[in-house]
């Protein structure tokens, strides 16, 4: 069982880690990749810095930082987490059981820009397998995604509806391993309805370039699962339960505690000023509060 588990290597997740560290927490932190700080050509407004460097050079000071403290850090994609007063946090590099998390993959990914989409959300579309499978059960639905992601969703929604399908829209599929679950590789035209999802308008043959001579085809669905990329903070909390703002940022109290007791949240992923320094701030007392939740978990 781990003390904490901290999602995200980016400046928050690095700086809770050195504090947990520190704290003789010995945390493990899963890293899924730079992130938005990859398109930070230069940083110079941070303390320290002599001359400017760029969001990768940065990035990659936090991790060697961390290794030469003895953190443990692990590539892998997180796909979910799942338990209340523990947790397991499931990734492709296998399961981990934690007393405590904290998030910090950064901000909210853009939605695809998919007509229909936003007007079908909350009547046909969503963007959590484990929030929503109910509403569908006995109904076709369809996954939008092309990675471990969407097919850890479309897993989930196949033990409740009569039928999953993962729509890559246009993209080449990248899932890690074998699965039994039906695959469409076309392009998405549009999801249609009326009062609420009807289904999917695809594009048959992307290859050809009049679109006058490209052939639609429509297929059927009561949902449509939005599930590109890789889980982001956002995504989790949701999954999870725990409370969401109206500007779809993860809710949390002056010490970074979501409204899930173990749950910490640090970073973009938490809205306000989208800085280092702030993400620096929120990582360091996320740990501090996770730190202090684990040991009185473990007194009690």
């Amino acid at each position: 069982m781990e003390n904490i588990v901290i999602i995200g290597a980016g400046p928050a997740g690095i700086s809770a880690a050195l504090y947990a560290a520190r704290g003789n927490l010995n945390p493990l932190v899963i890293n899924n990749g730079i992130g938005a700080l990859e398109k930070a050509e230069k940083i110079e407004n941070y303390y320290g810095l002599e001359q400017p460097v760029s969001g990768r050079e940065l990035y990659e000071r936090g991790l060697a930082q961390a290794e030469a403290l003895g953190v443990r850090i692990i590539e892998a994609e997180v796909l979910g987490i799942s338990g209340f007063d523990t947790f397991t946090v499931k990734t492709t590099a296998g399961d981990f059981d934690t007393v405590s998390v904290i998030l910090a993959t950064g901000g909210k990914r853009t939605a695809p820009k998919i007509p229909g989409l936003r007007e079908f959300e909350g009547r046909g579309v969503s963007y959590c397998a484990v929030c929503d499978a109910f509403f569908y059960r006995g109904k076709e639905v369809a996954v939008v995604g092309n990675g471990d992601f969407a097919l850890h969703e479309a897993e989930q929604l196949r033990n409740v509806t009569q039928g999953v399908t993962i729509y890559t829209d246009g993209k080449k599929p990248e899932f890690s391993r074998e699965h039994p679950i039906s695959v469409n590789t076309m392009k998405i035209q549009a999801i249609e309805g009326e009062d609420k999802v009807s289904g999917l308008l695809m594009q048959s043959d992307a290859s050809v370039q009049e679109a006058e001579t490209q052939v639609k085809s429509f297929y059927p669905a009561d949902g449509v699962f939005i599930a590109l990329g890789t889980a982001g903070s956002t995504e989790i909390a949701r999954q999870m339960g725990a409370e969401i703002t109206d500007k779809d940022n993860i809710k949390i109290n002056e010490e970074m505690e979501t409204t899930i007791p173990g749950l910490f949240a640090a970073g973009d992923c938490t809205g306000g000023l989208l800085q280092v320094s702030k993400a620096v701030y929120e990582g360091s007392m996320a740990a501090i509060s996770a730190g202090k939740y684990v040991r009185s978990k473990k007194s009690s």
